[in-house]
């Protein structure tokens, strides 16, 4: 699961924290330890490679104009933006 939530991000099974909640029977809570998922900055959010290593990305121009990230490690080509 993704939501972007301006410059954060909630990725499911990422950042997650448990809070000590009192019970609330106004609101029907029962009180105990909730365990739930924070959002993180863009920035902390790595790309993989092949072999599952979080790599460094860099953006490179084509011969054509087109620009397009690559590994830093290796030259490998990710994607290509318009």
């Amino acid at each position: 699961m993704l939501q972007i939530l301006g410059e954060h991000l909630l990725v499911g099974g990422i950042n997650k924290v448990k809070k000590h909640q009192k019970p609330n029977p106004v609101k029907g809570l029962t009180g105990g330890i909730v365990e739930k998922e924070l959002p993180i900055h863009v920035s902390n959010v790595a790309i993989y490679n092949a072999a599952q290593e979080g790599r460094s990305v860099g953006i490179k121009t084509l011969e054509d104009g087109r620009k397009v990230r690559v590994f830093k490690s290796n030259g490998e080509m990710i994607d290509a933006k318009g």
